[in-house]
């Protein structure tokens, strides 16, 4: 079985002679594409020349690929498939059909840029290698072991039989078919990624499995090559052992440790330096120049080797996917699957032999036998049937792994290019379907349903309310604790919090959520999550038996951190998310920074959260309310008010507003805007804001004060001149919700998921005089 590139060409049986012709000296660089068209220069041609020549096809590589893409990935297809594509377009069969291929394409130019492309895989292999985190081997359920064993062995063991009949078009045996079964991690967490489904209970699972099965793949892959080496010259399998464990040897004892220091001379909290850069780039560079002489043959595995010797996570795993992983991902990468396409000799069908019809027929069997047998499985523990068939196609998905593999295994003659052509159709056509089919099949909304809707207006004044309260930065801690602390959690009516701290994923593969109710107190995310517990920790002493505490750690991407939120929100029954702002302020109102990706965060949870959902605009005047017997004083009051329009969200913000006056350290206004024109009609909606506002009229600890406008700009004259008064405004979204108190206002509007008044409130023209929080009852999905 093949694992690298093999640095010398060599067919399956005989030899081979190349002969090349080189232009010396060699035209590097030309004088310019206008000096083509100038009088007086004769023979000239811009493309005769290296460099515009280069620049010339990797520009019409990434236009095709994207111009593909354009129209595919309205069908959820990936862009890899987009970027083999343009390599069909931009073979040799296809452009002697249009007569350009001499025009465009000479062989020295594309082994060139075929290096350039070498380039890009060797990074994405090291580079899976150093996001993965070995330890997390040991640490999958019962179900991941499962499915990640039955899905390669069962394929392997239904492969045995058919892998031994001899076919016509010459030997198969073991030699190709690992790669029917095979499981690669990071093609499925591509996918996964693709989905936006890694956060899900099916991503989750998936990646558990896929880690079992990608490591169990290489291992019997490993296993049959030196079974298949040893069968034929028994020597060289002994040498083939030797350099593998002298390989692993020399990691584990060197390179690993190598690492581990870099990251440990790194001060917590700082960058690695540059110079642990280069070693670790050193490190490979000189791997691959060795792998030439000595492990060409697996050069592919012990990429991923060296990989896994780098400590995942920062400092040093971080820096290195943050240094390489846009210039490998978004160039050097695209170049490897359009070149690896572009090496296709033929497209047409008639050429299949009995060879091509036999490993149809041993892909299609391994396809099946590993669909069924994780399908099974899955719904013999019953899981819903549209999940199992989805989480099945995920675990038989090829993508770019597999495609490293067919085409070393092409360039080093390994197979022929028919088998080439074969392959590579095997990964177009699971790249391209089995995204459509799971998300057909798999929708992560679906566990919402028949959800109860959980508001605050239906719950009991003197039920336990449970609230997720989400952590980014440090500054979050202190405004989180000062609203919950503002809204006077007592024994008769207590809180649950619920925090979780927020961590974006980086530098490694796997999300991770972790408890840290749970008894494992070893787990390496316990130190970036300490300061969170310790401080929340604290205010549940403060409030003993009033509010209890429990804390969570996400660590995941950005764009799917909402479904670790719906998620919490939905396990713990939860009928109010804490979400923070996306700016943050200095104490003098000045804006300190912005996160455009916490901003894009709150508007997918505000669009899935189940249950409602409260922005916090914190200026930093937002003060804890003292808790010793001096309370009643005016200097440790809390001002609040809540600005009432109506509407579900204004009643929400309401009855939010109303538990922060069951102690008298707060002081709360309700500020009601009544439309001039209201002529008293009387509707669903009118009688629900009443029976809401009647304890407010009438109660002696909140001030009700009512104001007729006409239009918008009266709103906002009261509003600013109110707004100093407060430390703490409420307000409802009222997305969408036209009424004249808030007339000509939405074209102003920065913010839209703060609504009309929360803009307003949080706009530069106020200077930051109080802090805000902006309420949405739960939507009905």
């Amino acid at each position: 079985m093949f694992l690298g590139r093999g640095q010398n060409i060599r067919p399956i049986n005989g030899s081979v002679s190349i002969t090349a012709c080189i232009n010396l000296p060699p035209e590097v660089n030309s004088a310019g594409l206008l000096t083509q068209f100038e009088g007086g220069v004769k023979d000239y041609k811009w493309l005769d020349y290296t460099t515009p020549r280069i620049m010339f096809l990797i520009a019409t590589m990434l236009i095709i690929s994207q111009a593909f893409h354009s129209v595919l990935k309205r069908f959820g297809i990936p862009i890899f498939i987009s970027q083999i594509f343009a390599g069909l377009l931009l073979s040799r069969p296809v452009l002697q059909v249009i007569k350009v291929a001499d025009k465009i394409i000479t062989p020295e130019h594309v082994q060139l840029i075929g290096s350039m492309g070498n380039i890009g895989i060797a990074f994405f292999i090291f580079q899976s290698g150093v996001k993965m985190d070995i330890s997390m081997v040991a640490k999958v359920g019962r179900k991941a072991w499962y499915i990640g064993i039955l899905s390669v062995i069962a394929p392997l063991v239904a492969l045995i039989p058919g892998s031994m009949v001899p076919s016509g078009g010459g030997p198969t045996g073991l030699f190709i078919t690992p790669l029917y079964y095979m499981t690669a991690y990071p093609v499925i967490f591509c996918l996964l990624t693709h989905l936006k489904i890694l956060n899900s209970e099916l991503g989750r699972l998936a990646q558990s499995s896929a880690i079992v099965a990608d490591f169990l793949s290489y291992a019997t892959i490993l296993f049959l090559t030196l079974s298949q080496v040893a069968y034929s010259s028994p020597p060289k399998a002994i040498q083939l052992c030797v350099y593998i464990l002298t390989f692993i040897v020399i990691v584990m004892v060197v390179v690993r440790p190598a690492m581990l220091l870099i990251a440990r001379m790194t001060p917590e909290g700082k960058e690695v330096s540059r110079t642990g850069l280069y070693v670790v780039v050193l490190i490979l560079l000189l791997f691959l120049s060795f792998a030439r002489l000595f492990y060409s043959e697996f050069t592919v595995l012990g990429l991923y080797i060296l990989g896994l010797a780098v400590p995942h996570g920062p400092p040093l795993g971080s820096a290195l996917v943050n240094k390489f992983d846009t210039m490998i991902s978004g160039f050097f990468l695209p170049i490897f699957v359009t070149t690896s396409a572009m090496r296709l000799h033929d497209l047409s069908l008639h050429t299949f032999n009995s060879l091509i019809w036999h490993n149809i027929a041993l892909a299609s069997l391994a396809a099946l036998v590993k669909f069924g047998a994780c399908a099974l499985l899955l719904l013999y523990w019953k899981m819903h049937r549209n999940d199992a068939m989805a989480l099945a196609l995920i675990m038989n998905i090829k993508g770019i792994v597999e495609m490293a593999f067919y085409t070393f295994a092409s360039d080093g003659r390994y197979v022929s290019p028919n088998m080439f052509r074969f392959m590579l159709g095997v990964v177009i056509v699971t790249g391209s379907v089995v995204p459509i089919l799971v998300r057909k099949l798999y929708d992560p909304s679906r566990k919402y349903a028949g959800y109860q809707i959980k508001k605050l207006v239906d719950c009991k004044p003197e039920s336990e309310l449970q609230i997720v309260s989400c952590i980014h930065v440090p500054s979050n801690i202190i405004s989180a604790i000062n609203l919950l602390s503002i809204s006077s959690p007592t024994n008769e009516s207590p809180i649950v919090v619920n925090v979780l701290h927020l961590i974006k994923l980086n530098g490694q593969a796997t999300s991770i959520f972790v408890s840290h109710q749970s008894k494992n107190k070893n787990i390496y995310t316990y130190c970036y999550s300490e300061n969170v517990i310790l401080s929340f920790k604290k205010f549940g002493g403060l409030h003993w038996g009033a509010a209890s505490i429990n804390a969570f750690t996400a660590i995941s991407p950005p764009d799917l951190m909402h479904d670790d939120i719906c998620t919490l929100a939905l396990d713990k029954l939860a009928s109010l998310v804490i979400l923070p702002f996306h700016r943050t302020w200095f104490i003098d109102g000045s804006l300190e920074s912005e996160d455009q990706t916490v901003r894009n965060l709150n508007l997918c949870v505000l669009e899935k959260a189940p249950c409602s959902v409260g922005i916090l605009i914190d200026h930093g005047n937002l003060k804890r309310p003292v808790t010793h017997t001096d309370s009643s004083s005016a200097d440790s009051l809390s001002n609040v008010a809540m600005l009432f329009i109506g509407g579900n969200d204004d009643r929400e913000a309401l009855t939010f507003a109303k538990r922060m006056v069951r102690d008298n350290k707060v002081r709360l206004t309700v500020v009601h805007f009544i439309a001039a024109s209201d002529n008293g009609d009387v509707d669903w909606e009118t009688i629900l804001d009443s029976e809401v506002l009647r304890g407010v009229e009438n109660s002696e600890y909140i001030r009700y004060v009512k104001h007729v406008v006409k239009d918008g700009a009266e709103t906002v004259k009261i509003v600013h001149s109110i707004v100093s008064e407060f430390e703490l405004i409420i307000v409802g979204r009222r997305y969408n919700l036209e009424s004249p108190q808030t007339s000509c206002l939405k074209q102003w509007s920065e913010f839209p998921e703060l609504g009309i008044l929360g803009d307003l409130l949080a706009s530069k023209d106020l200077g930051g005089k109080c802090s805000v929080l902006v309420m949405q009852q739960q939507r009905k999905n």
